[in-house]
């Protein structure tokens, strides 16, 4: 425990004491709603009937949470093994659960954060969401979802050895995924084959859960497979994670 705390404190400080990390990882999200939001203001898709705002909040909110967490531990992690500092850490009695369960916590409380940063952006009139009676619900479905991508960022942080090699392959799963998952266009205008075919991407799961407890676009039902399908993608994402994982570039 008193390495956990020591690593949770540490990351927690480096973190606040960046600036620039600190403000484009709130400011990333919300510069994408409030353009999509001011685009199609009063606006409705066609296929359903439902504002645009009910689809690009909750989806925006789940590309820019998950996007931070895989980010933030690829980062690290291939940064404290290219100093050295994993390997140092490894020749003292912490586990790896400590250094990745530091990580999860510091990661939940900053998508947590920009969770409430971001819904209160998106309930301005300018904007125009309407909260549901059943919000609170997005709390499981986000730390599920942030689990979920904190995992794929462990995988991603353990093969890449320089902070360009993360920030591609993390691009390169994360932006192609926001776009097949309904996270800047909504699922309801894509094709039939597309919709069908963004089931098997861990997003998709987070947009329709966070979705269904903001908007009231689904029941409990559609929030239990959106937690159902998080907690499946988490277990398998952090196996290969702790299979993958190298404390050291040298071996």
């Amino acid at each position: 425990m008193s390495a956990y705390s020591a690593l949770a404190e540490a990351g927690y400080r480096a973190y606040t004491r960046d600036k620039t990390t600190l403000f484009f990882t709130f400011a990333f999200p919300l510069l994408f709603l409030v353009v999509f939001g001011l685009i199609f203001h009063g606006q409705d898709v066609e296929e359903s009937g439902r504002p645009y705002i009910a689809y690009i909040a909750p989806g925006v909110l789940s590309w820019g949470v998950g996007n931070a967490a895989v980010f933030g531990v690829g980062f690290v992690l291939m940064q404290w093994r290219r100093d050295d500092i994993l390997r140092v850490i490894r020749m003292t009695p912490t586990p790896l659960s400590a250094v990745l369960g530091s990580r999860y916590v510091l990661a939940v409380g900053i998508g947590l954060v920009q969770a409430v940063l971001f819904v209160a952006v998106a309930l301005l009139p300018v904007m125009g969401l309407e909260l549901a009676a059943g919000w609170p619900l997005a709390i499981p479905v986000l730390v599920l979802g942030i689990t979920a991508f904190l995992a794929l960022g462990a995988i991603v942080g353990s093969y890449a050895r320089t902070p360009e090699a993360v920030a591609a392959v993390a691009n390169f799963l994360m932006v192609p995924m926001a776009f097949l998952s309904g996270s800047f266009y909504p699922l309801d205008a894509m094709p039939s084959w597309m919709q069908a075919m963004s089931w098997v991407l861990p997003l998709r799961h987070l947009n329709d859960g966070v979705s269904a407890a903001l908007t009231d676009a689904g029941g409990g039902a559609d929030i239990a497979v959106a937690c159902g399908g998080l907690a499946a993608f988490a277990a398998v994402f952090g196996a290969v994670a702790f299979r993958v994982f190298r404390w050291s570039d040298r071996t």
